[in-house]
């Protein structure tokens, strides 16, 4: 296996905008490496360059204009030399998708969005609780996908800042995040059973063991990782943009704050 590249350069001018351009993918912090994981499971030979805004994360508690205005800059900085944009962070996909589409329409930009259909799929559950930010709880996106699957489960939505400061800060299984975890889920699962849950974060997973131990094993959680890397390759396909290469791709890892690198190396 070729060797992680963790540089803060672009792609060399030979690559831009040919099949060979990078994949961008770019997440309000750290939390993205989950899906840039699926990514490389899923698409080996495509070139990626990462950028986590660790230094401005987390996006969720902003209001919604500051995100935009981050996600459309750092957009335009990235598509200079990327032939595609993931989004792999929902409050980003939430609150400036539409308008980077508008702005873009030549490019593809694939997002995030909340396993809300794959939890209803695989089972029949009744009692879904859906943790997200609160800038994605806030926005239409979310609200029109709960409406669509109004009737078969009973929703209930929870705002977890938490979570995302938690990975940000490398409390993935520790005291901390199992002192935070339960001050967030106590007072729900008095209240409530859920049969599944919902990650409507890229942050969230990294935390999932904690948050399992306080659900039990038999309640399953649901993020839609693999259903963004899957979408990118349907997109790569359909605009015949994919990597003809079949040497395993470059990876390029970037942040605002350089000291989030290594602990973007590990979560790989």
């Amino acid at each position: 296996m070729q060797p992680l590249t963790v540089r803060s350069c672009a792609p060399t001018a030979e690559d831009v905008k040919t099949t060979a351009a990078p994949v961008a993918v770019f997440d309000s912090g750290i939390g993205g490496i989950g899906v840039l994981r699926e990514i490389r499971k899923l698409l080996p030979h495509e070139n990626l360059l990462y950028f986590g805004d660790t230094a401005m994360a987390p996006y969720g508690e902003r209001p919604p204009e500051e995100i935009r205005s981050l996600v459309t800059r750092h957009a335009a900085r990235l598509l200079t030399s990327a032939k595609a944009l993931v989004l792999a962070c929902n409050t980003a996909t939430a609150v400036a998708a539409e308008a980077l589409r508008g702005a873009w329409r030549e490019i593809p930009i694939i997002g995030m969005e909340p396993a809300i259909k794959p939890a209803l799929l695989e089972k029949k559950h009744k009692t879904v609780l859906v943790l997200a930010t609160a800038a994605t709880l806030r926005e239409q996106k979310l609200s029109r996908l709960l409406k669509a699957y109004q009737g078969r489960a009973t929703f209930y939505t929870c705002a977890a800042p938490c979570l995302v400061r938690l990975v940000e800060e490398g409390h993935l299984d520790d005291e901390v995040a199992r002192r935070e975890i339960a001050a967030l889920l106590d007072p729900i699962l008095a209240r409530i059973s859920p049969d599944a849950v919902v990650l409507g974060c890229t942050h969230f997973p990294f935390v999932a063991g904690t948050i399992s131990h306080f659900l039990g094993p038999s309640v399953p959680l649901f993020d839609g990782a693999e259903g963004t890397a899957r979408e990118l390759s349907r997109r790569l396909e359909a605009a015949g943009i994919c990597n003809k290469s079949t040497k395993r791709g470059r990876l390029v890892l970037t942040a605002s704050s350089p000291a989030s690198l290594a602990v973007m190396q590990q979560l790989l």
